[in-house]
């Protein structure tokens, strides 16, 4: 299959694209660079750079493919407090751009990349695809909650095959935001270099970390469903951040100075996903642990700078 990878520079999306490329689908990339990394995309991949807000250049590009994989969106929390319009504007419009240009070129199959965020604060623990989406606890929530209602409104006028993948807090190699602003990364950066390790909230809150080999399967997977289908992508096993910390002090066989932040807004105190419909309906699961994860990535950035 012909698949358009959005985003497909950033994070997961070039590992997306890489799994996908080996697999023997042809793939498109279209990617601002304004965050992502072209060095990051697969050379077997036809990379175009534009932006999601050309609607006409979306419209040139999509005729022959047979999905489109979203991931194009601004994504930290923190900045999205900061900068809420060009959250709108990128995440929002964007996405509405891109299914109109869908719409008009007949190409009628997404898989979007959406966040655990849309639960706003959970009411329970795990969280199952059928929990209603909570108040929003900062702009980027609101734009992904916004994103998903817009696919699931051209999969209901428009016949669109529509998957929404819920991630939880991916990590892995590869992860080269600038600035960074995810806390696997900024940990083991600090760590590498001996700095002082920021840290949040003391370290307390719960998060479900999925390493980035066993999410990019999650896009896989679904490309040959029809309808609209919604899944949580998580591990089921909710870690606090300070375990984290520790872990990786073991792994490097030393410890540094912890900088506390204090509280930050716009976060949540504990997320953990209940990941069983994906796995009844899909067969997938998590595969690598959080040990084995942390160590891979720390392997990674050490790589760098050798």
């Amino acid at each position: 299959m012909k698949i358009l990878v959005t985003g497909g520079a950033g994070f997961i999306g070039s590992h997306v694209s890489k799994l996908l490329l080996d697999l023997g689908h042809q793939v498109t990339v279209i990617d601002d660079l304004s965050h992502g990394n072209q060095a990051s995309i697969d050379k077997k991949a036809f990379f175009i750079k534009s932006s999601m807000l050309d609607q006409k250049k979306l419209e040139e590009i999509l005729p022959g493919h047979g999905a489109v994989i979203h991931m194009a969106s601004l994504i930290e929390v923190g900045e999205s407090v900061k900068a809420p319009v060009e959250f709108v504007e990128n995440n929002i419009l964007g996405t509405v751009k891109l299914l109109q240009a869908m719409k008009n070129t007949g190409v009628k199959k997404i898989i979007f990349s959406s966040s655990a965020c849309v639960y706003g604060v959970p009411k329970k623990l795990p969280i199952t695809e059928d929990d209603p989406l909570g108040e929003q606890e900062n702009p980027y929530g609101i734009t992904k909650t916004t994103m998903e209602k817009f696919c699931k409104l051209y999969n209901k006028l428009f016949g669109f095959d529509v998957v929404i993948l819920r991630y939880f807090n991916p990590y892995g190699p590869g992860e080269l935001h600038n600035p960074e602003t995810h806390a696997i990364p900024n940990f083991i950066k600090a760590v590498l270099e001996k700095k002082p390790l920021p840290l949040f909230w003391k370290g307390e809150q719960i998060r479900d970390f999925i390493y980035i080999d066993d999410l990019a399967e999650a896009h896989v997977l679904p490309l040959n469903l029809n309808g609209l289908h919604i899944y949580n992508v998580g591990t089921e096993t909710g870690v606090k951040v300070m375990d984290v910390v520790k872990t990786i002090f073991d792994l490097v066989d030393y410890e540094v100075e912890i900088d506390h932040k204090g509280e930050r807004k716009g976060d949540v105190a504990e997320l953990v996903a209940s990941s069983q419909k994906i796995k009844k309906e899909l067969g997938w699961e998590a595969k690598v642990d959080l040990a084995e994860g942390l160590k891979k990535t720390i392997d990674f950035f050490k790589s760098l700078n050798s």
